[in-house]
């Protein structure tokens, strides 16, 4: 019979030493290839020039430079008819050209085929084109661009085709006004398809401060391969605000994976006229839930805040100088003191999930003496940090945080509460 020897105690203390150093470096690693890594594509600058795209063309010349620079001439042409623009000759039609954007293109020893975009100055072609009027714009809308493929949700997680085609968008000339993040750094870390099922209005508001945003619109693409090499079908859905509230659907197909970029240049042009028309119908506003005045929070913590309130309108009615009457026997008040004056306080707080925030704020704002509190840094499953303007000294606010239920500990001129 085989005896086994247990390890001894300082031999077991180290082996788990070993193994949570492990995992504690595999974690690191983790988050640093999360952010780390080819990530973002930064968004073309927005124009109010007409752009106009997937025109192809396919000419001979007599060497390689001779065949595109006449590939360019006739693009320019088929781009002015395709735009509705008079007949004019072809030199003054390259006139009002300020740019040729080459999408793809083949050059043989004579021939040229590409397909190519032309950017128009709305200056010099607006005269000819009637150029539109001032149109109204929506409001910043953070758009997050959602891509199904594969049974895979994804956002900025990844480079895909679908955030590359809202960031070659020229959308100068929309109605609505486009916040589209680069993608790179902490936005893949941010910026998930899992985002786009939060409902707290507390989390959307530190979102939508963070990009300058009022709104947000979400782009959904959904591609499915019905055999390899064969179409790729896409299905599009607009939604848009914190309640994913449903928009529009339409479908798409494309003949295969080579012609899925333009599939999806055309359904960002569909989306865009989808939320101007929501925009025009007054479907497509601002979320009125979406500010820190108008975050809805529980019953029983807005009675509480109530009854705080209620206690400091109470306090502030004495007059100065007056005292307070009281019972036979017991000590009369002294006048109240003057204004303390308004400090500015870090506090951490454990948040496990989104609902732990709002509830921490909504106390912290109840308490008697605070006169904002707002998150500077939010991490769900860790630990959080909200700015708070208080009326006193740190001591007073340890103090009254302690009267709320919290358990309070400082270290290094930090406040942290738990529940």
């Amino acid at each position: 019979m085989t005896a086994l020897t247990l390890p001894s105690p300082a031999h077991a203390r180290r082996l788990i030493a070993i193994v949570a150093g492990g995992s504690a470096l595999a974690l690191a690693a983790a988050l640093i290839a999360q952010v780390s890594g080819d990530r973002g594509i930064p968004p073309v600058a927005a124009t109010t020039d007409i752009s106009v795209g997937g025109i192809q063309v396919d000419v001979v010349g007599k060497n390689p430079e001779d065949a595109r620079e006449q590939g360019w001439k006739e693009a320019e042409v088929k781009a002015w008819k395709k735009v509705g623009g008079p007949d004019l000759p072809q030199a003054q039609i390259e006139s009002m050209v300020s740019a040729v954007l080459i999408q793809q293109e083949r050059v043989g020893p004579r021939r040229y085929v590409a397909t190519l975009g032309v950017v128009f100055d709305r200056k010099r072609a607006g005269a000819l084109l009637g150029a539109a009027g001032e149109q109204a714009h929506s409001a910043p809308m953070l758009t997050l661009p959602v891509l199904i493929s594969g049974g895979t949700e994804t956002m900025y997680e990844v480079r895909s085709p679908w955030q590359r085609a809202w960031a070659e968008f020229q959308s100068g000339a929309s109605a609505i006004d486009y916040v589209r993040p680069v993608g790179a750094g902490g936005d893949s870390l941010q910026l998930t398809y899992g985002q786009t099922g939060r409902r707290s209005r507390a989390w959307w508001n530190n979102i939508l401060d963070a990009y300058g945003a009022s709104d947000i619109i979400v782009p959904i693409a959904k591609l499915e391969r019905q055999w390899p090499g064969g179409p790729v079908k896409g299905t599009f859905t607009a939604r848009f605000g914190p309640d994913s509230t449903f928009l529009s659907q339409f479908t798409m197909t494309a003949r295969d994976d080579s012609t899925v970029p333009q599939m999806l240049a055309m359904a960002v042009q569909r989306f865009d006229q989808i939320y101007s028309q929501a925009l025009a119908d007054g479907r497509l506003r601002p979320d009125p839930t979406l500010g820190h005045e108008n975050i809805q929070i529980s019953p029983q913590v807005q009675a509480l805040i109530n009854a705080a309130q209620a206690q400091e309108a109470a306090a502030a009615a004495v007059p100065e100088g007056q005292t307070v009457e009281t019972e036979p026997g017991a000590t009369p008040s002294a006048a109240p003191p003057a204004a303390a004056q308004v400090n500015s306080y870090d506090i951490e707080f454990v948040t496990p999930n989104a609902a732990a925030v709002d509830s921490s704020l909504a106390f912290v704002r109840s308490a008697p003496g605070v006169r904002s509190a707002a998150t500077s840094s939010v991490a769900i499953g860790g630990i959080s940090v909200m700015r708070v303007a208080f009326a006193g000294d740190g001591d007073a606010l340890v103090a009254t945080l302690r009267s709320r239920g919290f358990q309070v500990s400082q270290s290094g001129g930090v406040i942290v509460i738990r529940r």
